[in-house]
């Protein structure tokens, strides 16, 4: 069975339509696509930013040792003072 000529119109017609739904539907999802690679930048961006805005956290300062130190060393006066005493 051949095809006749407006059987073959009347294919290409309906495939020239399926091609222009194709192709706007392809643009719109070009659209689409730079819209969201857009937004992808900017919120790039904006972590970037945050990252160098926020402040790097600083580590507790060490606990002094003169303290310490000073309650060693009256202690130590004390026991030379006790010593001194057991001397006399």
């Amino acid at each position: 069975m051949a095809t006749t000529a407006k059987q073959i119109q009347f294919r290409l017609k309906q495939q020239k339509k399926k091609l222009q739904r194709v192709n706007k539907e392809l643009t719109a999802t070009k659209s689409n696509v730079k819209k969201l690679e857009t937004q992808l930048k900017k919120a790039q961006a904006a972590e970037k930013a945050k990252k160098k805005a926020a402040p790097k956290k600083k580590k507790a300062a060490p606990k002094k040792k003169v303290a310490k130190k000073k309650v060693a060393k009256k202690k130590v006066a004390k026991k030379k003072v006790a010593a001194k005493k057991k001397k006399k």
